[in-house]
């Protein structure tokens, strides 16, 4: 069976036509079903749903073959840099650029966290840990469940909250992190054995894998795991918050035996 991505967009044709950028096929090669058309919402403004769409990828011919061959050839001859790499050359560019971290930012995310929370649960106290560049906070007691989430998305969003806010009153950028009774280190770990798990398959089945549905963070840390295996690449796919992570077999490793 040949492996299905989802594209999101405005509409149905911007729907496929990220796709067509973003696998190079041809629109009129372009095999897709229509899983939601999307919704405009009230006034463009509140219940707006993009249209998603689901893209069968084309079994690859002979010349499809040699010209990822080629594709692979020039990109292992360039410094290749993944999403996970950038992340991280930024990272360091922003903590050398912020020496320190004032208080008033601090204080500032930790108020906006503990409001949001309480919305929520009660009786979950915040501590914090400050580095260059990045403030830590730390959620225990309260409901921890309901704080994380579905695969993490309630968590993920208080910190896109928290981060826009205090950004929205400093100079420079801060990077934001809130960690709910050791849950990011608990997803980092399964993240990194599941990146080994598919990265082995690829390798074994010639085909790619596909990771759906990741946020940026999850996708850096499974990014990171594999940026060593030089059996295997990896590619975020797709537009918007969340996406999906393909794991690629190189050509010399396929088919060899693990």
């Amino acid at each position: 069976m040949s492996p299905r991505l989802e594209f999101e967009g405005k509409d149905v044709e911007k729907a496929s036509q990220k796709a067509c950028e973003e696998l190079k096929i041809p629109k009129e090669k372009l095999k897709y079903d229509v899983i939601s058309y999307g919704a405009t919402g009230i006034f463009g403004l509140v219940g707006i749903k993009k249209a998603k769409i689901r893209v069968t990828l084309p079994d690859l011919t002979p010349e499809d073959n040699i010209e990822e061959k080629e594709l692979e050839q020039n990109n292992e001859s360039k410094e290749h840099v993944t999403e996970a790499e950038r992340s991280t050359e930024q990272a360091g560019l922003d903590d050398k650029a912020i020496v320190s971290i004032s208080d008033e930012s601090v204080n500032l995310g930790k108020n906006v966290l503990q409001r949001i929370i309480d919305l929520i649960t009660i009786d979950a106290e915040i501590s914090f840990e400050k580095k260059p560049g990045q403030i830590l906070f730390y959620i225990e007691g309260g409901n921890a469940a309901i704080l994380i989430g579905k695969q993490g998305q309630t968590l993920e969003a208080m910190q896109y909250l928290v981060e826009k806010i205090v950004n929205k009153h400093s100079e420079q950028r801060i990077r934001i992190q809130i960690d709910i009774e050791g849950y990011l280190e608990k997803r980092q770990n399964n993240l990194k054995s599941l990146a080994g798990r598919l990265a082995e398959k690829a390798k074994r089945s010639g085909k790619p894998i596909t990771i759906g549905q990741m946020n940026a963070h999850d996708r850096r840390i499974v990014h990171l795991a594999l940026r060593d295996d030089s059996g295997v690449r990896t590619q975020s796919v797709g537009d918007g918050f969340l996406k999906k992570l393909l794991i690629f077999p190189r050509k010399k490793y396929h088919g060899k035996k693990t």
